[in-house]
């Protein structure tokens, strides 16, 4: 479908018709579209659930991307540009799949060593977050879910709460589980 500006076509339209060409207007039809269609769409990511929201975000954009033989698609929502022209980000969910993640403790050391943080020093708080055994730290929490498959989390915590971060993160799930 193409997308016209009003303005754009009423202005070639008036030119076109100043020059005493006569076009036919065809009638304006606008097409519904079912908001579960719209909703399932922009709640979905990897075969996953986004049952939660925080208000106020900005703009999403999807990745896809390997580290080590593990596979993240992730959905970032930014906020922006300011004055200066820069963005930020407000929200990042991410499905993290790979063979070598095959319980809890696997996806905490991969994550220590692709976030590259120190073991001894990063300060996780074991938590359940849905239906799953995870970890919060201030800005971000992830979780296991079942051998090759796990998730994370990352907001903004100079615009957002904790509690938002535990509710997307409780919220971001296998769509057939929730």
């Amino acid at each position: 479908m193409s997308v016209f500006s009003p303005r754009i076509v009423a202005a070639g339209a008036l030119v076109l018709f100043g020059a005493g060409i006569a076009l036919p207007t065809p009638p304006a039809v606008a097409h519904p579209i079912s908001a579960t269609t719209t909703q399932r769409e922009v709640c979905t990511l990897d075969g996953f659930a986004i049952d939660h929201l925080p208000d106020g975000l900005g703009s999403p954009s999807d990745f896809q991307y390997e580290w080590e033989d593990v596979k993240f698609v992730s959905r970032v929502w930014e906020t922006g540009p300011d004055p200066e022209g820069a963005t930020k980000v407000d929200l990042t969910v991410k499905t993290v799949r790979g063979a070598q993640l095959t319980d809890l403790e696997t996806l905490r050391t991969f994550l220590t060593e692709y976030h590259e943080k120190d073991p001894e020093t990063w300060e996780l708080t074991a938590t359940q977050l849905g239906s799953y055994g995870g970890y919060v730290a201030d800005d971000q929490a992830f979780f296991f879910v079942e051998p090759g498959v796990a998730a994370e989390v990352m907001i903004d915590r100079g615009r957002f709460a904790a509690d938002e971060l535990v509710a997307v993160a409780s919220g971001f799930h296998p769509e057939n589980a929730g």
